[in-house]
């Protein structure tokens, strides 16, 4: 081994590291969300947007871990945006990251509440998300942070548990649970194919889709929000520190692996409940946890809501830590000052019921996921010309895949406001 060079266990050992910080980024409540939107539109027409989007944030981290590496000093999000797009960058970015993190927030205050009370089956859900509040509003008060080694275990037990509900699902899975309007739309397309002529086929393709546009818009946001993991890229970074060969590398393979998890996990829990199962559930029972305890094997249901607690618990932490030094240290509010802002928003839209579970997750996802994803790529054009030094990777252009990127986050932040 040559002297400066880091030793290769240490180097996997690195490389784990940066892949777990990626995984444990992406992956939360965004997965429990999933199988419900999906249910409804068709677990392939779900599975082909899981992979197209998927594939869309692995180009775009790799895009920001090109940022990162041509950028001399460390920066988050903010302000890598305020150094490639200026000050008006920086405010949409954090206007991104509120949203994503307010948005999270609310998502795991419900989430909690409706696991907790499907676990203990005493009360009401918001019973237990309150006690939730209080408890993680006393850790984060004193400044207790999560460790990595927790969020390595937590995603190793994730994996784990998504095993053993394959093993002791594979016998309920039903063929028919799959379909959705997917199928419905595409069998429909068929018959007038074959039946009416070429021209009454487009006609009936295009009024199919677009009658039932709404359906496949749905699981558009939930998705977006699960695969966003951003935030995570400049921590990769330092995890390497002065030996970022291998960032590439561990990019695409937490980009990737989030994407399998999604269609497995997807695949046993909608063909193990249906669409119409879910459909006769609360709004906040459709979490894939709390479906899969009412459904199947109680034991099995039990030991995933544990596992989905222990997530959600760790992943609220994470984000609300963030969200009080943001305010704390970048802005110089007071702590109690910036506790009560990071705080008080979730609680009172969960007080007042302004939303549910799939809903916060759906609107999240498109706005703060879409923004985002559209700085990235601005910010991607713009260091370009303007790095400060040469990366240890180098991505092409991309203008044309790009400007299309952009128009279709675009889109899909309009869509929310359409359907």
């Amino acid at each position: 081994m040559k002297r400066g060079e880091l030793n290769p266990i240490l180097q996997n050992k690195k490389l784990l590291m940066a892949i777990t910080t990626l995984i444990g980024t992406i992956v939360g409540a965004g997965m429990l969300g999933i199988p419900f939107v999906v249910a409804q539109a068709g677990f392939l027409y779900g599975s082909f947007l899981i992979i197209v989007l998927g594939l869309a944030f692995l180009m775009l981290n790799l895009f920001l871990g090109e940022i990162v590496l041509r950028t001399k000093k460390p920066h988050q999000l903010t302000g890598y945006a305020e150094k490639y797009l200026g000050k008006n960058g920086k405010r949409f970015m954090m206007v991104s990251l509120l949203i994503n993190g307010y948005g999270a927030l609310i998502a795991y205050l419900i989430g909690e509440g409706a696991t907790l009370h499907s676990i203990f089956g005493w009360g009401e859900p918001l019973y237990y998300t309150l006690i939730f509040f209080v408890v993680t509003f006393l850790i984060i008060s004193r400044g207790v942070k999560t460790t990595g080694t927790m969020e390595l275990i937590l995603i190793s037990l994730l994996f784990v548990v998504v095993g053993i509900i394959g093993l002791l699902s594979y016998d309920k899975i039903q063929l028919a649970h799959l379909a959705g309007f997917d199928t419905t739309i595409f069998l429909g397309i068929v018959e007038s194919l074959f039946g009416s002529g070429f021209t009454a086929f487009l006609t009936s393709a295009k009024n199919l889709i677009f009658s039932n546009l709404g359906v496949f818009i749905a699981p558009y946001g939930v998705v977006l929000f699960a695969l966003m993991g951003s935030p995570a890229i400049p921590e990769m970074r330092q995890i390497f520190d002065k030996d970022p060969k291998q960032m590439k590398k561990a990019i695409i393979l937490g980009s990737l692996i989030p994407m399998f998890l999604y269609i497995i996990f997807t695949f046993i829990v909608v063909g193990s409940i249906g669409y119409q199962n879910f459909s006769l559930l609360d709004a906040n029972q459709r979490i894939a946890t709390v479906a899969l305890s009412i459904y199947t094997n109680p034991t099995l249901g039990l030991f995933a809501n544990l596992l989905a607690v222990l997530a959600m618990f760790t992943s609220f932490l994470t984000l609300g830590l963030a969200l009080v030094d943001m305010y704390h240290l970048d802005y110089n509010f007071k702590r109690s000052y910036a506790l009560l802002l990071t705080f008080l928003v979730p609680l009172t839209i969960v007080l007042f019921d302004v939303t549910s579970f799939i809903a916060v997750l759906g609107l999240t996802g498109a706005f703060a996921g879409g923004l985002d994803a559209i700085l990235v790529i601005l910010m991607y054009w713009k260091v370009k010309k303007l790095g400060e030094r040469k990366p240890e990777y180098q991505m092409g252009k991309h203008k044309v895949l790009g400007i299309i990127l952009i128009i279709l986050f675009a889109l899909g932040i309009l869509s929310q406001f359409l359907y």
